[in-house]
């Protein structure tokens, strides 16, 4: 029998466990608890919907939130990579068995693979050189040296996404979809997925952002241009999580208790939003929203 959006039972075990850690967090302040952080799992769901169904990573909208909230920088990006960690993850397993049950065969997707093992390795590369390697190398470009300018950094590189995204946007009504992953895209999807792990290092998003505009701009299917987003973003937050968690300890795990939840059934209904709506209504509206944010980031 086909198994529905609820009917999976790692979700079911997945949901139990949730609310056991809520009950043992919020113990005799349950209630305390739950208004305090209980609107953070509306949160997790339109940040995890957003990210899955456009390839952009959950940070385009934890990022500002918690900018608004007065959290340091260290939290910010720490947090956002936590609730990633759940969303993205969900969202990758769903694109995931949407390719192994549905597209595998079809030959503008037979290339995913290909795109994965391309981007993640140069991803985590440059995600680490960022993270680790900068301390030592190039003091002034690690991340403690600025995150001051979080505010700044976040909002350019938001306005320069919310243009890239409308000017691929144009691309996704051509006819002609490309299904061989050449020599070129390789070296391109190599450099351009090093430096998107260095950005998502400070910003928490980038690396698929970067990588599904290309595809689409190269006229790659821009469902499989998400997806493959999706699963490298999700791999690149794992591999972050760990100096956000161990090395600055800023995560905020109340605010992840809740918003990771959130995000866990956002990441799971993102792929129903991008077959339900045409790619380009949900590239616009997404870009203008984009935009919005980095503006008022700047400002």
């Amino acid at each position: 029998m086909k198994k529905t959006f609820i009917s999976h039972p790692w979700l079911s075990l997945l949901a139990v466990l949730w609310l056991s850690l809520v009950l043992i967090a919020g113990g005799n302040a349950l209630t305390a608890l739950l208004t305090q952080y209980g609107g953070f799992l509306l949160l997790g769901v339109v940040g995890a919907v957003f990210a899955n169904a456009t390839g952009a990573g959950g940070g385009v909208v934890f990022v500002p939130f918690f900018q608004q909230l007065a959290f340091t920088p260290q939290a910010v990006i720490a947090t956002s990579f936590a609730i990633q960690c759940c969303g993205m993850t969900a969202g990758a397993l769903s694109w995931l068995q949407f390719y192994r049950h549905v597209k595998s065969q079809q030959p503008d997707w037979q290339l995913l693979p290909a795109v994965l093992s391309r981007c993640i390795p140069f991803g985590l590369a440059g995600l680490w050189l960022a993270q680790y390697g900068f301390d030592h190398i190039l003091p002034h470009l690690s991340f403690s040296a600025v995150s001051s300018q979080l505010h700044i950094g976040f909002g350019l590189f938001s306005i320069l996404l919310a243009l890239a995204i409308m000017v691929s946007s144009k691309r996704l009504s051509s006819s002609q979809v490309r299904s061989l992953l050449t020599t070129t895209d390789k070296y391109w999807l190599g450099v351009i997925s090093f430096l998107g792990g260095m950005v998502t290092a400070y910003l928490s998003v980038g690396i698929g952002e970067l990588v599904a505009v290309y595809l689409i701009v190269r006229r790659y299917d821009v469902t499989m241009a998400i997806g493959s987003a999706v699963i490298i973003s999700a791999v690149t937050v794992w591999g972050a999580i760990v100096h956000a968690a161990v090395v600055t300890e800023a995560v905020n795990w109340f605010v992840v208790l809740f918003a990771g939840a959130g995000a866990v059934i956002g990441g799971r209904l993102a792929r129903y939003v991008v077959l339900f709506f045409s790619p380009r209504q949900v590239k616009l509206f997404f870009a203008i929203w984009v935009l919005l944010l980095g503006i008022l980031s700047i400002l």
